[in-house]
């Protein structure tokens, strides 16, 4: 009975895990996020000048 309830509340959450991403993309009222380009500059181990580009969503 122990093992029983136990595989039944690994099943449960194995179901959730997998529903919640799909809601992920969904939005109402046609709201659509604000997205834009980030330029973030860091440098390699020689001192180099590196740029990337990063989309961001809001």
């Amino acid at each position: 009975m122990r093992t029983f309830v136990l595989t039944a509340i690994v099943a449960a959450i194995a179901a959730v895990s997998f529903a919640a991403p799909s809601q992920a993309g969904y939005y109402s009222d046609d709201c659509q996020p604000y997205c834009f380009i980030k330029k973030v500059k860091t440098y390699d181990s020689y001192g180099n000048v590196i740029i990337k580009k990063i989309r961001v969503c809001e």
